[in-house]
């Protein structure tokens, strides 16, 4: 017979310990994360109308789990509800929607008909999504990061990601240009945004955004517009803040070059 186990004296204070970080949801945490689940929820229901060939819908519940990506961290820091759980189920819903979501949204409009290597093309996106979001959970901890520091991201982030391998269904829908479906042109547009994704670029964040006093009133128009003209008129605007974001990298490294040079020499 096995020795009878007594109790351990510590036991429930471990696991009250260990509930508190794992199993119990601060109750100001529940908001944040049911925006996140429901951004989750969304990359999914991108996937299933891209099964029906439905393209349009699939590339709106991508763009919506976008905007939930932007509110929920907003959410969490405003009710203080950020928790190490958050952390991990946005990382979960990031890939879902940014790299799952889109990688088998364009094999099945266009990499499906190419004679080899469609699907390699399509999944790389979705690993690339996942290693750089395993990469930034990796490094949340870290004191020493220079991009962070310097308010720049690490590579393409996930959503800007998934709307750069999007643009060329973004301007088959504005064009009806079938050349833009070809399969010759999305595979190596969606290994090139891979590697962006996993790359160590320096990128723009908002945190390296800085507004004079004299153009704020312009900004905060030019905001309302763009609103107006996503709703109006998705797809050109898309189009154009897509090509806007790539026209925006070289100078973006360019910017953060001049701040390494400028704490070299302080």
């Amino acid at each position: 017979m096995e020795a009878e186990q007594q109790p351990d004296p510590d036991a429930p204070e471990r696991l009250q310990a260990k509930g508190a970080h794992i199993g119990n949801i601060p109750l100001r945490a529940v908001p944040a994360n049911a925006i996140t689940a429901l951004a989750l929820c969304m990359g999914l229901t991108g996937v299933r109308f891209a099964i029906g060939g439905l393209w349009e819908n699939a590339l709106l519940c991508i763009i919506f789990a976008g905007i939930l990506d932007g509110l929920d961290g907003r959410v969490a820091r405003a009710l203080k509800g950020s928790t190490r759980f958050g952390a991990e189920l946005d990382s979960l819903s990031d890939v879902t929607a940014f790299g799952v979501a889109p990688a088998l949204t364009i094999f099945l409009w266009s990499l499906s008909s190419a004679p080899k290597f469609g699907w390699v093309a399509s999944i790389a996106l979705a690993v690339c999504c996942a290693l750089r979001l395993a990469r930034f959970n990796a490094r949340i901890d870290v004191s020493d990061q220079p991009h962070k520091s310097a308010g720049f991201n690490t590579g393409v982030p996930a959503p800007a990601g998934a709307g750069l391998a999007l643009l060329p269904m973004f301007l088959w829908f504005v064009t009806d240009n079938d050349w833009f479906r070809t399969w010759y042109v999305v595979m190596p547009w969606m290994l090139l945004v891979a590697f962006l994704m996993i790359s160590n670029i320096a990128t723009f964040s908002w945190a390296s955004v800085r507004l004079r006093r004299s153009v704020r009133m312009e900004a905060i128009a030019a905001i309302g517009l763009l609103g107006v003209a996503l709703i109006t008129a998705p797809w050109p605007t898309l189009s154009v803040v897509c090509i806007l974001y790539l026209v925006a990298i070289p100078f973006s490294i360019a910017s953060y070059a001049k701040v390494k040079r400028n704490r070299v020499a302080g």
